[in-house]
């Protein structure tokens, strides 16, 4: 068989997809709105620097290393990835916690700062490890009927899901230091929630940073996605840029291609969306196409924060760690505030990346590309971003100047570029400016989640945060396998042989 698919969107799901269908002998075409790939993983350019657009870390690098076997490749022929230890210094007021990848130095500093909570981390690593090597395979199988819930994954893995508690009720269990319930908690706005919301289950994003590490590639994590298109080229699949789709193409309940925006047609025998999931629903089909996803259903969904970006070229090296989390003295206020009263906190946590310490590439010599996130609403909050906008850059600089000790540092800014919600929505086309897609709700998790096979259109296939397993890149990673092994499977196909070998040589590892 020589099958035509379609990959909408350049984003690391979609560009994952493209990869594994490649190995597999399809014929890939992938169009992208934007005039670069990567999607919310992309990198911004600006002058001499360079920036990542979003994510700044990888996490289990394995699960990529998995998706590059599978597709003939070794991550690391693409990739340079550094390990960064510590993990991060997160700031509490005067206190800062320190963390490292090595359990016992963690250990030793939360016995220090902490006392009487160093028994707690001992029994946070264990049943949390525990929960996930259970919760793993959940991760890996499809859900796209009801009988996917009783599966032996999903029985085995039931006792230690802990969904029905919540993040923060389950770092309870383990410490007593409020502070250390936040320094391992502030991972569900990974998820871009609340951790007293959060499904318990997703404690396990902490376990994973300090169990297995975080990961700097050199250039950037958007030297993933440029990885990868490098590979789609070798296998002969096509990439095109500044070609936006404009809607998919559907004949009888099934996808036939697509039109793009300059009205052409190109047909093909499957299509793979990678925009975002409610932008899709929205933009790419025809209304009376849907059913489960019809407009007004997606807009009673729930979704996920946003966050306000500044990217800075500074004409100094900065003295800051890898990565740090400046803490609100009201955590949890600010917490509420964005996620349950849409406001914006006078007393607001920031995280700044300072990735210049570690990779030489993304600032000229003596200079340093500073990276600053500020979790804030998403479009639902009557929050006016052109009038607030200034403030908070305000407010950024001011807390730049009192952690680095650079009085005048706006006098050192050569570069810089601001995205709020407002931007992730008009310039990135991410819906209601949600930059971590649908949240991660039990209604919207699994089966509820919207499924890798599209339930509304047939030969259609959804990827990346917005369908199972999730939002963050190691479970977008995982859902272009699970897209990638569905859409395939329809076909009854032979794999090849040397994809087949790669995948007898994965297990054995595992």
């Amino acid at each position: 068989m020589n099958k035509k698919v379609i990959v909408v969107g350049a984003g690391p799901g979609g560009l994952a997809t493209a990869m594994r269908l490649g190995a597999e002998g399809y014929q890939v075409k992938v169009f992208e709105k934007q005039p670069h790939i990567g999607g919310r993983t992309s990198k911004i350019e600006l002058g001499e620097y360079s920036f990542d657009l979003g994510p700044t870390f990888f996490m289990m690098p394995q699960m990529l290393e998995e998706l590059f076997m599978k597709s003939g490749r070794n991550l690391h022929d693409y990739v340079d990835m550094r390990e960064v230890d510590p993990l991060y210094t997160l700031k509490f007021g005067d206190v800062s916690f320190i963390p490292s990848k090595d359990p016992e130095e963690t250990k030793a500093e939360i016995k220090r700062l902490f006392p009487g909570n160093e028994e707690g981390y001992e029994r946070f690593l264990e049943r949390e490890g525990e929960k996930f090597e259970r919760v793993i395979a959940l991760l890996k199988q499809p859900f796209t009927k009801w009988s996917d819930f009783f599966s032996k994954e999903m029985w085995r893995a039931l006792p230690k899901l802990n969904a029905v508690d919540t993040v923060y009720g389950r770092l309870s269990k383990y410490f007593t230091d409020e502070r250390l319930k936040w320094a391992f908690s502030f991972q569900s706005k990974y998820l871009g929630m609340s951790a007293w919301e959060c499904p318990g289950t997703f404690t396990i994003l902490s376990f994973l940073e300090h169990r297995y590490g975080l990961f700097h590639p050199i250039g950037g994590v958007n030297q993933v996605c440029a990885a990868m298109e490098r590979v789609i080229r070798e296998q002969g699949g096509e990439i095109f840029t500044s070609t936006g789709v404009k809607r998919v193409l559907v004949e009888d309940g099934s996808a036939k291609g697509v039109q793009l925006e300059t009205g052409e047609k190109v047909l093909a025998d499957d299509v793979v969306i990678n925009a975002d999931f409610a932008y899709a629903m929205t933009h790419l089909f025809d209304q009376d196409q849907l059913t489960k996803y019809k407009k007004e259903k997606i807009e009673k969904k729930s979704y996920s924060l946003s966050t306000f970006m500044m990217y800075l070229g500074v004409d100094q090296k900065i003295d800051l760690p890898h990565h740090m989390v400046l803490f609100a003295d009201g955590y949890k206020e600010n917490v509420d505030d964005i996620t349950k009263k849409g406001r914006l906190s006078e007393d607001a946590s920031i995280y700044i990346h300072n990735p210049s310490k570690l990779d030489p590439t993304l600032a000229p010599e003596g200079k340093s590309a500073l990276y600053v996130l500020m979790p804030v609403p998403n479009l639902d909050a009557a929050i006016d971003w052109e009038e607030e906008k200034p403030r908070l850059r305000e407010k950024i600089i001011r807390r730049l100047e009192l952690e680095t000790g650079i009085n005048d540092i706006e006098k050192h800014i050569e570069v810089e570029k601001i995205v709020s919600p407002l931007e992730w929505q008009n310039e990135y086309f991410v819906y209601r400016g949600a930059t971590f897609n649908l949240s991660h709700n039990l209604n919207q998790m699994m089966y509820f989640r919207p499924h890798n096979k599209f339930e509304d259109v047939d030969h259609c296939f959804l990827v990346g945060g917005g369908t199972h397993p999730g939002s963050g890149l190691p479970t977008i990673f995982q859902s272009a396998m699970i897209s990638s092994d569905l859409l395939d499977e329809q076909y009854d196909r032979n794999i090849p042989q040397d994809i087949k070998q790669d995948t007898v040589q994965i297990k054995e590892q595992v």
